[in-house]
């Protein structure tokens, strides 16, 4: 297998690129699996797209200007890079099942084996790692079920 795969686009500023974003990362996960040998699991695939919908919403919502996705295969995972411009690091709100919306960052962090934000010169980088493959239980690796 290759030791890196990557697909980095501009994301422009219209609510449509939350939904070409998605379908980038779909047809990204499809090019490794077909074209380089990469398996990837129907879960990674479904939670990927949920990830890159989750950031990227994030990015619209509350970072205006800029913005990048990277995408990298990188050994048994998939790495959602997000960088924006705005220098503002997000914090996951409490747990409080009478809110409504604003459950993202906690929904991201809930399906990613890894997640960082990293402070830039300019703006922020947010990363989450999602396993490609689950064990033969249909847990994904690098966790345990609840």
């Amino acid at each position: 297998m290759p030791g890196f795969l990557q697909d980095i686009v501009a994301l422009d500023g219209d609510d449509s690129c939350i939904a070409r974003a998605r379908h980038r990362a779909a047809d990204f996960l499809t090019r490794v699996q077909t074209e380089h040998g990469v398996p990837v699991s129907a879960r990674a695939m479904d939670l990927t797209q949920l990830v890159v919908s989750e950031l990227v919403t994030n990015v619209r919502k509350y970072a205006p200007g800029p913005a990048t996705m990277e995408l990298r295969i990188a050994a048994d995972l998939v790495e959602v890079v997000v960088w924006d411009s705005n220098p503002v690091l997000p914090v996951a709100r409490p747990a409080d099942a009478g809110r409504v919306g604003q459950h993202g960052l906690e929904i991201v962090m809930a399906v990613s084996q890894g997640f960082e934000v990293q402070r830039e010169p300019v703006g922020k980088r947010v990363t989450a790692r999602i396993a490609l493959l689950d064990d033969p239980g249909g847990t994904p690796r690098g966790r345990t079920p609840l």
